[in-house]
């Protein structure tokens, strides 16, 4: 579980393909001083699990399912990623809860200076886009922001000057594909709508009835 609060910028140092899944070499020095083979660490959002340690850095493998909802078999040597490590009970939650599961690649549209903070567009699939809502939260390349505007195949996000900084956010152009992953919460909040079905007998479905009931409308 992560928060979607970037720790370090890290770098690809190489990534060695073969068939259904890669292996990749990530050079980082903060997180690697409290990193053991085992461990879960947030690459570009997409959670990996630690299989050994180098000099400078860690290793991790990507899995073909992981590849297919990601945009990180595309990376190249050099290539810089956000980072960070799983959460601990005791930090403060800074973000949203963040299962580092990304749900697809989108692709940047527009990136538009306003101020000291720069807006940036992104395009989602419209089976995405319903789970992202204004002023909620969203997590892109591992970042947790806040949406401010949503249409139907895209939403909107500030960035401000200190995540350009302490994020691989403030190195995107226009056609870059980044990760998503929705708020979990709405994932869930779907499912338990249509949990029962058209079964009105069910107690647990929530519908407009239930709601009344309960003094939400």
């Amino acid at each position: 579980m992560f928060t979607g609060i970037v720790e370090e910028i890290g770098a690809l140092e190489r990534i060695e393909k073969t068939s259904g899944f890669c292996k990749l070499y990530i050079r980082a020095m903060k997180i690697k001083d409290d990193c053991k083979p085992g461990d879960s660490i947030a690459v570009n959002g997409v959670c990996l699990t630690v299989t050994r340690l180098f000099s400078g850095g860690f290793v991790a493998d990507a899995m073909a399912e992981t590849l297919r909802r990601s945009n990180l078999e595309n990376l190249s040597p050099g290539d810089k990623v956000n980072l960070e490590r799983s959460l601990r009970p005791a930090d403060r939650m800074g973000g949203h809860i963040v299962a580092g599961h990304v749900d697809d690649v989108g692709t940047i549209l527009s990136l538009k200076p306003e101020g000291i903070a720069t807006i940036m567009t992104v395009g989602v699939s419209s089976d995405l886009v319903k789970y992202i809502a204004v002023k909620g939260s969203v997590c892109v390349e591992g970042a947790s922001l806040t949406v401010t505007d949503v249409s139907e195949s895209s939403f909107r996000i500030w960035l401000i000057p200190f995540t350009k900084e302490n994020t691989t956010l403030g190195l995107k152009r226009v056609g870059d594909h980044v990760n998503i992953e929705v708020d979990m919460l709405a994932r869930y909040l779907e499912k338990l709508i249509n949990h029962a079905g058209d079964n009105s007998e069910n107690p647990y479905k929530i519908d407009e009835a239930f709601l009344q009931k309960h003094g939400f409308v």
